[in-house]
């Protein structure tokens, strides 16, 4: 079952929701600090840094915790105002003689060194905007010390809805509570955030918005391999691509080689003609299509393109392609008659964001678009800033209204149809190189030609390059690992997920349906 996560304003409506039910606004507090408290392996001493809402109750009430098991801790004060929830636990926390100090910020020395320890309960997940100078004093103390750091539900300073800040704390872990937000995940998080974990407090969202998908999610969804099947079996899918100002013949042997080791039963790489013999050296597993061709760039021959869609599952199209009149009429020529599933990239978003609207929403296709955030902005045409800032809510609505399958690129991948949302935050700062989108889809392509459900399948197809490419980061570092790594690496992603899935006893009941 994939995680939820909700926006900030469904968060703030289930709360209310819950204590109207019965579970008071006390109780709810007093969990989410028990569950704090199980998130850590504590050491003395403890520094609670606290602003002025319900995130800084959460502190008084893990400061009562920690000083009845006999931890030396502190609270540290930015504020004089409390919630009502909070101020029965501040009174507890004075009650108990635990010290209360207030924070001053000056340029001699770090008030919160010697903590081994620093809990930031300073902003919510309810904070947008700039941090006030006295706020982002603290937080610079906070990041500049040598502590082990917590931030309770969010970092402060970071926006629980887009994961973007001019300035927030940075944690070893952040301890999420009721359930995750789109900004633990999305633009700085995985920067700020070194590990993350969600606390359950017996909030029952009142919407499910989004999910984080997981290794189960894409397990569950994967077709079993049967021994009495064929190439067939398992999807012809076709890759177009490439230029000769972009011929990137390795690239393009890295997307095929991915889309094989993805599970692909054939892959057809179909490019320009006179590029044949510079790429058929580094293609062995996958057959050739060569397309006519002027001047290095594809000619849109109607009945070649007939012979090449024929019989195929999927179409990765566009990458290297370049966008002159050949690649734009293929394009169109796919939209009004392919009946597959066609994911266009790279160039191939380039020529779309010319194109009509109704092009793109009335396509023939199950259309699957894979933008990073500067195509994205020329598909909408917003600003890349805009989108980012708003970047959940302008990807599902564009999705619905385009009728399309949307993977947004970034820090972690965002995928909708307008209807069902998924993130995956798999994926690592090494994939920041030539070629990895590349490598995402040819990997789509495979997938989307034999699983199902084209939103998982999708979904899918992200999980499997973003872990594979962590793998490469690990074996090879984030400097110096190059997509060709992350393509070595799927088959061990893939053998991890599927690990022990695929026994007699699934095949047997798939052919008998019981």
């Amino acid at each position: 079952m994939a995680t939820d996560i909700i926006s900030v304003a469904t968060m703030r409506l289930s709360d209310a929701a819950t204590i109207e039910s019965g579970i008071s606004g006390r109780e709810l507090m007093r969990r989410a600090a028990e569950g704090i408290y199980r998130s850590v392996d504590w050491v003395s001493p403890v520094a609670i840094v606290c602003g002025s809402g319900n995130n800084a109750g959460d502190g008084y009430a893990l400061a009562l915790l920690l000083n009845a098991d006999g931890y030396d801790c502190c609270i540290i004060t930015l504020s004089d105002r409390f919630s009502d929830d909070g101020r029965y636990y501040y009174d507890r926390c004075r009650e108990q003689d635990i010290p209360v100090l207030k924070a001053e910020v000056n340029h001699t020395g770090n008030f919160l060194d010697g903590y081994a320890i620093i809990v930031d309960c300073i902003l919510g997940t309810g904070f947008s905007g700039d941090v006030r100078e006295d706020i982002a004093g603290v937080i610079d103390l906070i990041n500049s010390s040598k502590a082990y750091v917590v931030s309770v539900d969010i970092n402060s300073g970071l926006n629980g809805d887009n994961g973007m800040a001019a300035k927030c704390v940075i944690s070893d872990i952040t301890v999420s509570i009721g359930s995750f937000k789109p900004g633990h995940f999305l633009n700085m998080a995985k920067d700020v955030m070194k590990h993350k974990t969600n606390v359950d407090i017996g909030i029952t969202p009142l919407k499910r918005e989004y999910s984080l998908i997981d290794r189960e999610d894409i397990r569950s969804s994967f077709p079993p391999r049967k021994n009495f099947s064929n190439k067939g079996s398992y999807g012809y899918i076709a890759l177009i691509g490439g230029s000769k100002r972009y011929s990137g013949a390795v690239r393009l042997a890295y997307m095929a080689g991915a889309a094989m080791r993805s599970g692909a039963g054939v892959v057809r790489v179909a490019l320009p003609e006179s590029l044949y013999h510079d790429v058929a050296t580094h293609i062995l597993e996958s057959t050739i299509f060569p397309l006519s061709d002027t001047g290095g760039e594809i000619e849109f021959v109607r009945t070649e393109a007939d012979e090449l869609i024929h019989g195929l599952r999927c179409i990765a199209f566009g990458m290297g392609i370049g966008t002159g009149e050949g690649a734009r009429s293929f394009l169109k020529y796919l939209l009004e008659n392919y009946k597959g599933r066609l994911i266009v990239d790279a160039d191939g978003l380039t020529l779309l964001a010319q194109m009509d609207e109704e092009a793109v929403r009335d396509s023939a296709c199950e259309l699957i678009l894979t933008p990073h955030p500067g195509e994205f902005a020329r598909l909408t045409g917003k600003a890349v800033p805009d989108i980012l800032v708003s970047e959940p809510d302008i990807a599902v609505k564009y999705a619905k209204r385009m009728n399309v399958i949307l993977l947004l690129k970034g820090a972690s991948t965002m995928i909708t149809d307008g209807d069902r949302t998924y993130i995956t935050d798999a994926g690592c700062a090494g994939m920041a190189t030539a070629g990895s989108g590349d490598v995402l889809s040819g990997v789509l392509a495979a997938v989307c030609g034999y699983m199902e459900d084209p939103l998982m399948a999708v979904a899918a197809g992200a999980y499997i390059a973003g872990r594979a490419g962590e793998a490469a980061q690990d074996r090879y570092g984030a400097v110096s690992m190059l997509s060709g790594d992350t393509v070595g690496c799927i088959p061990e992603v893939i053998m991890d997920i599927l690990s022990d899935l695929h026994d007699i006893k699934n095949i047997a009941m798939d052919m008998t349906g019981n």
